[in-house]
């Protein structure tokens, strides 16, 4: 593990996470719909649908606003239009950028990450040019803001789960699984009495980079937010530690 927190680059902008909830419960039930048309309605028989629920559930998206969801997707066809497409590219100074996103039309979704990729200093490249360096693991991060948790019972618990790693980062625990554990492990954690702050499948880098120029931290943080801010856009994976 690269032993930096990824916790650690979002936390910073949680604030702004919060105030953009809405967005993110109306992203996270675009997920759970396309997940619903492409492997049915039973979590236990359907792991993207399965992933997206968890994700749902540490973002504080209520069990019936998630039935509805799941529901919406059975019945009228909604979703049926978008497709997953994943664009890669460098940020400022060579900065390794993922995108992954579900859109109804592909050429508009590419030409606006290309024009936010050029406008703060990157270009947008070919697939598989910056994915080679991450690698896709479920990641959980466990609140300890309170610091009543104890270190070497949360390590015991989350490996008897079948979690491969946790780190500790101040007030919070990252616990790392591989895809196919995920959903096991986080209802392991959960029936445990564990509060996630979040918990979803991710791109994590293999290793990370500082951006020496204060002008390319703020072009990179620039860009990164009108990625996060597309409607399109269901998450962004760097490998840039955020001072």
């Amino acid at each position: 593990m690269s032993g930096h927190s990824k916790w650690h680059n979002i936390q910073r902008t949680k604030g702004a996470q919060d105030a953009k909830r809405a967005k993110v419960f109306t992203k996270i039930a675009r997920e759970m719909i396309v997940a619903v048309k492409e492997g049915g309605g039973d979590p236990a028989n359907n792991s993207r649908l399965a992933a997206s629920v968890v994700k749902a559930r540490a973002a504080n998206m209520s069990n019936d606003n998630i039935k509805r969801t799941i529901d919406k997707a059975l019945g009228a066809g909604s979703g049926d239009s978008y497709e997953r497409v994943t664009y890669e590219g460098y940020g400022p100074s060579g900065a390794a950028v993922i995108v992954e996103a579900m859109t109804d039309n592909r050429n508009r979704t590419a030409a606006e990450m290309r024009h936010h990729f050029d406008k703060y200093g990157g270009n947008m490249g070919m697939s598989g040019c910056v994915s080679w360096s991450f690698s896709r693991k479920g990641v959980i991060v466990i609140d300890n803001e309170d610091g009543d948790l104890d270190e070497e019972k949360v390590l015991t618990d989350a490996l008897e789960a079948g979690a491969d790693d946790v780190e500790t980062d101040d007030s919070v625990f990252e616990v790392y699984t591989s895809p196919d554990d995920f959903t096991a492990v986080t209802g392991a954690l959960e029936s445990a009495g564990y509060k996630f702050l979040s918990a979803q499948i991710e791109m994590v880098p293999q290793s990370y980079v500082t951006l020496a120029d204060p002008a390319d931290t703020k072009n990179m943080e620039k860009m990164l937010e009108l990625m996060e801010d597309s409607d399109d856009v269901q998450n962004v994976w760097h490998n840039v530690i955020m001072q």
